[in-house]
């Protein structure tokens, strides 16, 4: 097999346009808190960007995507070990000085990257205001390292033969069989338990009500929401790394598929609060791609609109469970991630080509999406809650009430978003 020039280009804009994301969901996190918060909550995106950057390439791709998916629980090769030639990607530089597929594996491992970065840097959205950044890089290294690294395994890392059917990898792609073409279980479920999981063990804000906080920068967040729906095409056509027609449909699901759900997010927000906002129409395109990332390249596009409509709406009335049920996810981390990727990957099941019970393929797909959901749910929510306990338990993960308060950019950071001082 010959390098494809075309494939490879494809997979590399697809990763930049990815890792733009990041420091989008900065911009997008960071207009919503207080304006004393701002920097810390960005540097909460951007350290994830750095420490993960950094472990993806030591160890992070060598669990992801060591010799097959199959060889143990979490994806080592051998009970202890991990495959040698993967720790620092020496066996991908090997086959970028001389490839011997249509891409050089390196360009996979890129994209891969930008996905574990993104991933660990949405969590960070429920524990705005209130974290301290070491407490949080701690947690940012060994949650990749323990639940995300394993979970991508299980979920990105397959073989598939010239048919195009899976003949080994995860158990959750191939013993289960679940259908998760961009990431709904692995990235957004994932993040959306972690994050209800720190959202409890940190507590609530002071003052925890409906209407305690307003977004301090509104431009900025719809700034955010531009910058991650143009990386988000990156991130659901790239995940074909092919640049062929299934490509080219979960582009235009891409685009559509935000744009209905932004339409049914303000729809729901106009009939119960008399007003659609601007914030509602930014958090609608996002519930709406986290909702169409995992079924993008096998919903036909009417589907998919149908499929934007629902995950807006019903979004838009989740992210008031945090005040039912009494947990503080600071920017609805929850409500648009967890249940914005449980809609999507459920979704599948239903109106899934080739697969959805409504189209008479019975229920099995739709129970295995649920298992699989289920099972990335649980795993993380649990991994997140026991290791966010013994740091709080230890070195602390909340800053003083009194530091909370006041607002934490000048304490942790040193620093201040805004400055009007006459000596600036």
């Amino acid at each position: 097999m010959h390098l494809d020039q075309g494939h490879t280009a494809f997979i590399l804009i697809s990763s930049a346009l990815v890792l733009l994301m990041t420091p989008g969901l900065a911009f997008f996190y960071g207009g919503m808190v207080k304006a004393k918060s701002v920097v810390s909550m960005m540097m909460l995106s951007f350290g994830s960007l750095g420490l993960i950057g950094v472990l993806w390439v030591i160890y992070g791709y060598a669990i992801g995507f060591s010799n097959g998916g199959t060889k143990t629980f979490i994806g080592i090769d051998g009970v202890w070990g991990i495959d040698t030639s993967f720790i620092g990607l020496d066996a991908q530089l090997k086959d970028a000085l001389n490839p011997t597929g249509s891409y050089p594996s390196m360009a996979f491992v890129a994209f891969q990257a930008t996905f574990a970065i993104i991933t660990v840097a949405l969590i960070s959205g429920a524990i705005a205001d209130r974290a301290k950044f070491g407490a949080w890089m701690v947690f940012a290294g060994v949650w990749a390292t323990l639940i995300y690294f394993p979970v991508a395994n299980w979920v990105f890392n397959f073989t598939v033969d010239s048919t195009g059917k899976i003949i080994d990898g995860g158990w959750i792609v191939y013993n289960l069989g679940v259908i998760d073409f961009a990431g709904g279980t692995a990235v957004h479920i994932n993040a959306g338990a972690a994050g209800l999981a720190l959202a409890i063990i940190l507590g609530k804000r002071f003052g925890f009500a409906k209407g305690m906080s307003q977004p301090h920068n509104v431009p900025l967040t719809l700034l955010g929401t531009a910058l991650l729906w143009f990386g988000w095409f990156g991130f659901n056509a790239g995940s074909e790394v092919a640049a062929d027609g299934l490509a080219s449909i979960a582009f235009i699901n891409t685009l559509s598929a935000p744009a209905a759900a932004m339409l049914g997010w303000i729809i729901v927000e106009k009939i119960k609060h008399g007003k659609a906002t601007s914030i509602g129409a930014a958090s609608g395109a996002v519930a709406g791609l986290v909702a169409i990332t995992p079924a993008c390249e096998i919903l036909d596009p009417m589907w998919g609109i149908v499929l934007g409509v629902i995950a807006g709406a019903l979004c838009a009335l989740a992210v008031d469970l945090k005040f039912a049920l009494g947990f503080d996810d600071s920017l609805d981390v929850v409500g648009i991630h967890l249940v914005g990727g449980i809609v999507g990957t459920l979704y599948i099941g239903i109106f899934g080509r080739g697969v959805g019970a409504a189209f008479g393929h019975g229920w099995h797909q739709f129970a295995m999406q649920a298992l699989g959901a289920g099972a990335v749910l649980a795993y993380s929510f649990i991994g997140a809650f026991v290791i966010g306990l013994i740091i709080e338990k230890t070195i602390g993960f909340r800053v003083t009430a009194e530091d909370e308060i006041a607002g934490i950019d000048t304490v942790v950071h040193g620093e201040e978003a805004y400055s009007f001082g006459a000596d600036r």
